[in-house]
């Protein structure tokens, strides 16, 4: 089992920029991919970003390229989601998740699991 738990949520301007935070624990939480969706209010969960266990590689939905950038920190079991020039459409809850298996990493339905989320606002 691997618990996440997420933080750094908030309500912004258009234009800040937020970074969230997701700790993991558990078993061998480094060995997991991890990735981060969203979800507003009336919409499936989308993808959003996702990282290799080792970090070596990121993925980003086109939304989101160029403003977002997921990072980990392996020593701290904690993945980052540092999001810059944020806009209204960005305005979801934002959750973290871990997985096994890489070539899945933009289907939710892949994710082993996940964390509670976390309510990013952003007004213009």
């Amino acid at each position: 089992q691997v618990q996440l738990v997420e933080s750094g949520g908030g309500s912004v301007q258009a234009g800040a920029s937020l970074r969230l935070s997701c700790e993991a624990s558990g078993r061998t939480p480094t060995t997991y991919a991890m990735g981060w969706f969203r979800q507003a209010p009336g919409q499936e969960r989308e993808f959003v970003a996702a990282i290799r266990g080792s970090g070596s590689s990121t993925y980003y939905t086109d939304s989101v390229k160029g403003r977002f950038t997921i990072s980990r920190d392996n020593a701290k079991n904690t993945v980052y989601l540092h999001m810059n020039v944020l806009k209204p459409e960005d305005t979801a809850v934002y959750y973290c998740a871990a997985l096994s298996q890489f070539v899945y990493y933009n289907d939710p339905r892949k994710y082993n699991y996940w964390g509670q989320g976390t309510q990013v606002t952003v007004s213009s």
